[in-house]
């Protein structure tokens, strides 16, 4: 594989690690602070298992890190900057959407 190649690849198994929308919330909520399974499953109202798996692809990725605090695991976000990323697709996607109404009406 050319460096070139592998480059591509990087960056498409970290794209597809932000791929999902709950993985994209649990970096929404993670970006405002640490936060333990129990607190994401709660906030996000999702079962334990599922919130678990999608930490477990983030933080695989390395996006996200954990610590214990006794039988507690708290993870936190390691790289505040995908959030930027994350407004920079909502811009895209607004002005999509602008197009399209536009593309509509004219």
């Amino acid at each position: 594989m050319e460096d070139s190649d592998h480059i591509f690849q990087l960056e498409a198994d970290f794209l597809k690690s932000l791929a999902h929308p709950t993985r994209l919330r649990i970096q929404d909520l993670l970006r405002e602070g640490e936060r333990c399974v129990c607190e994401v499953t709660e906030e996000l109202e999702l079962e334990q298992a599922n919130v678990s798996q999608h930490l477990a692809v983030l933080k695989r990725q390395g996006l996200i890190s954990s610590r214990k605090d006794g039988l507690r695991v708290i993870y936190r976000l390691d790289y505040p900057e995908v959030y930027t990323l994350v407004e920079l697709i909502k811009r895209i996607l607004k002005r999509q959407a602008e197009n399209a109404v536009a593309a509509l009406s004219g």
